[in-house]
Formats: structure tokens, C-alpha cells, sequence
């Protein structure tokens, strides 16, 4: 059984993974509205990609819940950001 202590960390883990996708939005919307992706790495977007999804298996294995729905997050908002620098910075070189 958990006690207050164990609950308040996996609330605030929980928050924390939450906060973590959600602060790939801001990039997502500003590259989508200026149709722009200049001064943003592709290569390290990339890399985020492989974390989030490196995370999600570490969270299956050790069927922690909490760890691979929040990174399943962050994998949906960082590849959505990765997406739009493909996109952007492709139409650039064109």
C-alpha cells in the first residue's frame, strides 16, 4: 500500500510527465504558423523522438503506466514538431 509520500511523488511524476509533452506544443504552433523551421534542429528533435520512445519501452518493461502514457505524449508532440521541420525546412531548400 502506498503512503502519502509515495502517492504525492507519483502525482507529481505524473504532472511532471505531462508537462514534459506539453512543452513541445509552443515550438509545434510557432513553426505552423510562421511556416517557418529555421533555427530548429532537426537532429535534435530527432533525438528527442528516440528518448520518448527509449523511455516508452523502459515503462513497459518495468510496467510503469504513468511513465509510458506521458511519454507516449511527448513522442506524439515532439514527432509532431519534427514533422513540421521536415516540412518547412524542405520547402526552403526547394
Amino acid at each position: 500500500m502506498y503512503g502519502y509520500i509515495e502517492y504525492f511523488i507519483e502525482v507529481v511524476f505524473g504532472f511532471g510527465m505531462f508537462i514534459n509533452a506539453a512543452l513541445f506544443i509552443p515550438q509545434a504552433v510557432e513553426i505552423y504558423k510562421t511556416k517557418n523551421a529555421d533555427g530548429v534542429s532537426l537532429t535534435t528533435f530527432a533525438g528527442f523522438n528516440i528518448i520518448q520512445l527509449f523511455t516508452i519501452l523502459h515503462g513497459y518493461i518495468h510496467l510503469d503506466y504513468i511513465l509510458m502514457f506521458g511519454s507516449a505524449l511527448g513522442l506524439i508532440f515532439c514527432a509532431s514538431v519534427t514533422f513540421l521541420i521536415v516540412i518547412y525546412k524542405s520547402r526552403g531548400e526547394l
